[in-house]
């Protein structure tokens, strides 16, 4: 359809991945999908499940509960409704109809057919098709990633083990600091890391403390859970190629700028959890690591820099949110690796969010590393502007990043730490 887009593409361009499809592909694509409604209370999905559909969220809303029994709700029309609901196999979630809701349900692997064969964005035309107008070997790798990661075939990094029983041990609100120290010992190195890290000039108290549990109860639980989560990915950042390994090392201390930045402008100008912002910042680059691991695979292709730049560009923002998603991180940290890249997103809560700090973060450390060509400016960025509500303006926010230059290397030295 070469004219005006029909009403159900427009409707279903909302949706991604759905964007990437042509009109025509978009009224195939919906006239081969089931439009499903349901009650108040009915079912949409058991935890557990596979059953190869994805379900997007016209209309009403729903609640997902996890294994854990952690809930949150998802409203159509909202960021978090641009996504198939709950999407990975088997599934995480028990779902459950909390208004009347409307689904379009599609099959993966008619979804994924037709992303293979989606045309190249336009701004790539040019560069993505052989002298014959095909789309060349990298399109056709990106089209056939993005179905392995729709059906859930992609191999996505796991969280560490220590940090997995941090995480869910502190979440639990019997827990003591000796369970929490005690999972923490269990794990010599990191325990070594957590006292080192107490130790510093960050957190450092009158005295210094000798072990694990001085460790926990002088950074209290939520810290604790955050620098354990921050210390163990640091072996998620690894590549068994020596040409990948390098890119996996720039995107660390990529990461670690990111991660001291959103610290201290958490601490500065939020009344965000410091710590929070910090691992925010660490992650909100994840989604590079499963592009990374992939292109293993695929070496004479990505041997060319210019391609796997290109790759991760494309994927990393859902990449990224796909792995949270898979590690039951909330959804304030799967909404800030998911648009971490995008200076255009604005969110629609009123108070500022991590995603917001970590765009900034990401603004200025792009700018200390003198690639502040394409940038837009300050003003035009809407997490900018957010967080100028609190006064933060251009003269202003340079001015407490070189203040607090200081305080950002304790960051990166308690980032840095063996």
């Amino acid at each position: 359809m070469s004219g005006q887009e029909t009403a159900p593409a427009r409707r279903l361009k909302q949706f991604q991945p759905l964007n990437r499809l042509t009109d025509d592909q978009l009224v195939l694509l919906a006239s081969r999908a089931e439009h499903r409604k349901l009650a108040p209370g009915q079912k949409v999905m058991e935890r557990g499940a596979r059953d190869g559909l994805d379900f997007f969220l016209l209309a009403g809303s729903v609640e997902l509960e996890s294994i854990d029994g952690r809930r949150s709700r998802i409203q159509a029309g909202s960021d978090q409704a641009v996504n198939a609901v709950a999407r990975l196999q088997p599934r995480m979630y028990d779902v459950l109809a909390t208004q009347p809701c409307e689904f379009l349900v599609v099959e993966q692997d008619v979804l994924n057919q037709m992303l293979r064969t989606a045309p190249v964005n336009q701004v790539d035309m040019d560069s993505s098709t052989d002298e014959g107008g095909e789309p060349d070997e990298e399109h056709q790798l990106m089209m056939e990633f993005y179905a392995d990661l729709r059906s859930n075939q992609l191999t996505l990094p796991s969280v560490p083990d220590v940090a997995w029983k941090v995480r869910r041990m502190a979440d639990r609100e019997d827990s003591t600091a000796d369970q929490i120290a005690s999972a923490i010992t269990a794990d010599p190195s990191m325990a070594a890391k957590l006292v080192r890290a107490c130790n510093s000039p960050l957190y450092r108290g009158f005295n210094d403390v000798r072990n694990v549990r001085e460790a926990v109860v002088r950074l209290g639980t939520n810290t604790t859970r955050q620098l354990v989560t921050v210390f163990a990915l640091r072996e998620v950042f690894q590549s068994r190629q020596p040409l990948l390994q390098k890119t996996m090392e720039d995107l660390w201390k990529r990461s670690r700028e990111v991660a001291a930045l959103s610290w201290v402008l958490a601490d500065s100008v939020t009344r965000i959890n410091p710590e929070e912002a910090l691992l925010a910042g660490l992650l909100h680059d994840i989604g590079v690591v499963p592009v990374v691991v992939h292109a293993e695979r695929h070496v004479n292709l990505f041997a060319d820099e210019v391609n796997l730049k290109r790759a991760i560009g494309e994927l990393r923002g859902d990449v990224g949110a796909a792995v949270l998603e898979n590690w039951n991180f909330p959804a304030s940290f799967v909404e800030a690796a998911r648009y971490a890249d995008d200076w255009e997103y604005e969110c629609r809560e009123a108070a500022p969010q991590l995603v917001d700090v970590v765009i900034v973060a990401r603004l200025h450390a792009l700018i200390g590393a003198n690639q502040s060509a394409n940038l837009p400016r300050f003003e035009q960025v809407p997490a900018y502007r957010r967080l100028g509500e609190l006064e933060l303006n251009v003269s202003r926010s340079l001015k407490l990043l070189t203040e607090a230059r200081a305080r950002i290397d304790e960051v990166q030295q308690l980032l840095s730490i063996h």
